[in-house]
This record gives C-alpha cells, sequence and structure tokens, in this order.
C-alpha cells in the first residue's frame, strides 16, 4: 500500500481539501502536512517537510500543491533524493511516473480545474516506473 504525504500554502488549500477526500475513499494511507485552514502561509516550510519525509522512507510518494505547483516543485526538487514534477496534464502525469520515476507531484490550484486535478492524480498515482533504461537516467540524475 503506497503512502502518500500531501501539503499545501494558502493558495492550493482548497485543492488539496479536494484530493485528500479522493485519496481516502480510494483507500490510501496519508498524512496532511498542513496547512490546516486558509491562512497565508510560506510554502517552502510545507515543502521541504513533505520532500524530507519521503527521502527518510516514511512515504512513497508526495502531493504538493499551491498557486501554480511551480514554487513547490522547486523547493522539494533542492532536497536530494527527490524529483518533483508539476503536471498540468494526464500524459505529463504518466511519463514523469514511468520514466521519470518521479515521487513527489506538484500542482497549481490557480492552473487546474478539480476534476482534471483529480485525473491527474489518479494517473500519477497507480502509473509505476518502468525501469529499465530509465534507471539508468534516474542514476545519472541522482
Amino acid at each position: 500500500m503506497k503512502k502518500i504525504a500531501i501539503g499545501s500554502d494558502h493558495g492550493g488549500f482548497e485543492l488539496k481539501e479536494y484530493i485528500i477526500k479522493f485519496i481516502k475513499d480510494s483507500g490510501y494511507k496519508y498524512k496532511d502536512f498542513g496547512i490546516y485552514e486558509k491562512q497565508p502561509t510560506d510554502y517552502p516550510i510545507i515543502a521541504k517537510e513533505v520532500a524530507q519525509n519521503i527521502v527518510d522512507g516514511n512515504f512513497n510518494l508526495g502531493i504538493l500543491i499551491c498557486g501554480s505547483g511551480l514554487g513547490m516543485a522547486i523547493t522539494a526538487n533542492k532536497i536530494k533524493g527527490i524529483r518533483a514534477v508539476t503536471c498540468s496534464d494526464i500524459y505529463s502525469a504518466k511519463m514523469s511516473r514511468m520514466h521519470n520515476n518521479a515521487n513527489i507531484l506538484t500542482l497549481g490550484e490557480r492552473v487546474l480545474g478539480k476534476d482534471l486535478a483529480l485525473e491527474i492524480v489518479n494517473i500519477w498515482l497507480n502509473t509505476e516506473f518502468e525501469g529499465g533504461r530509465h534507471l539508468n537516467r534516474i542514476n545519472m540524475i541522482e
């Protein structure tokens, strides 16, 4: 069973709450790293905590949400061992898992509609890494 770490800043709070319902209804184990009410928050705090928990092996995958998804990805990718991707379409979400073994998905609440965001999350969570020639490339990145 995959364990998912999820977090957002104020710009992604409403989408985070929507995605948590989907994750819970799908039977995944998860932890919400905040925020817990919509107040101004510095996204690097949440991104670093989620990323560190993945590197430490406490969770398999992470989802981070802010206004655009970009700041969360930039911050998470500063942590060695993290491969965070911002996805706004199904194809990129699938390929980021299959070929890049992405371990954090970042989303932008101001970029995506809720239904598309759920489709992206569903595909991303249910796509496995192909390994093979792609593993060599992941090793080069690391």
